[in-house]
């Protein structure tokens, strides 16, 4: 079976408006929620970036059904992680058990705002498993001293820790960051289709774990506005990470997508009002063994529209196709 999920993406939308629109994706049927955690938006045209973890705590509060995620977290940089640990545990119980935390070694984009720099992928995927081994001590209760290659933790411990700690997952794009993610986390975590990398999540520890795949969706009865909003906010997507994750400001990435032309993004994003293309688009992650894949409709002002429609058209589709 397939789990359709919902993305509350903070690019594109203010706070109040991104608890609006996750309330009435638990209402129209949508089997979980992920948050995007930015300080930036990809672009300007976006025009957003609320803080995730205070959407989060009044979406727990609104909501009383859907699961709620980190879509991703990085608890190296921007975040110590025993900060990460104290937020996860307080988002846990919250949401009566709702919450998972997902986490990822980050980008440039967001992270570089504190002034650390941003270091290598290698020492960036060395910092991400080192936070892992701190934010699951704390879970476990008790005080927690840590002096390792990265951070330091000075008796440190999480005084309302929930009944049980939100399960952990990695967000992974090439062969170390599968293997940190089988080896640590409890779920994984991609953006691409492609089976290679849950081929190698499971080599490292991950067989029978949960996989969660993302993906960008342009819904409009106007398949040009569709396409023309897709184009507009979302064509930074086909940059691939090994990009997306070094660039610094969204002027960079407006640069970075001079030449990327609206049928470059329209042959990749499913755009319009057919669901017979959405349905492909979702089977694609299905085959390639995601069990769960969460939509992100583009464009903050279109989100009810869409969702009255995946209400009507969208879920029944995809239900009967993938189960």
């Amino acid at each position: 079976m397939v789990h359709i999920g919902y993305t509350m993406m903070t690019e594109q939308a203010g706070p109040r408006d991104l608890v609006d629109h996750v309330v009435r994706a638990e209402d129209v049927g949508f089997d979980f929620s992920v948050v995007s955690d930015h300080y930036f938006p990809w672009l300007r045209s976006q025009g957003h970036s609320p803080y995730a973890w205070s959407v989060l705590g009044a979406a727990a509060q609104a909501t009383s059904r859907i699961p709620l995620m980190t879509y991703v977290t990085c608890p190296s940089v921007r975040y110590h992680p025993a900060v990460v640990a104290q937020k996860a545990a307080t988002m846990q119980q919250l949401s009566e058990g709702r919450f998972r935390l997902g986490l990822g070694s980050g980008e440039n984009l967001n992270e570089h705002v504190v002034g650390r720099g941003w270091p290598p992928a290698r020492v960036r995927h060395e910092m991400l498993e080192e936070a892992v081994h701190i934010i699951r001590a704390l879970f476990d209760g008790g005080q927690v001293t840590h002096h390792g290659t990265h951070f330091q933790v000075d008796s440190a411990r999480l005084w309302d820790l929930p009944d049980a700690p939100p399960p952990i997952g990695i967000a992974v794009s090439g062969a170390r960051s599968c293997a940190l993610a089988g080896r640590s986390a409890d779920l994984v975590i991609a953006t691409e289709p492609e089976k290679e990398l849950l081929d190698a999540f499971d080599r490292h520890g991950g067989t029978g774990k949960p996989r969660v795949g993302q993906l960008p969706v342009s819904y409009d009865p106007d398949r040009d506005t569709a396409v023309h909003r897709a184009h507009d906010q979302f064509r930074w997507s086909g940059l691939g990470w090994k990009v997306n994750s070094e660039l610094p400001h969204p002027d960079s990435f407006e640069q970075a997508t001079k030449s990327v032309t609206p049928d470059d993004v329209a042959a990749a994003i499913p755009c319009g009002d057919d669901p017979d293309d959405f349905v492909t688009a979702v089977r694609s992650y299905a085959d390639a063994g995601f069990d769960e894949i969460a939509l992100v409709q583009i464009g903050g002002d279109s989100q009810h529209q869409f969702l009255d429609w995946s209400e009507k058209t969208l879920l029944p589709a995809l239900h009967d196709a993938l189960g």
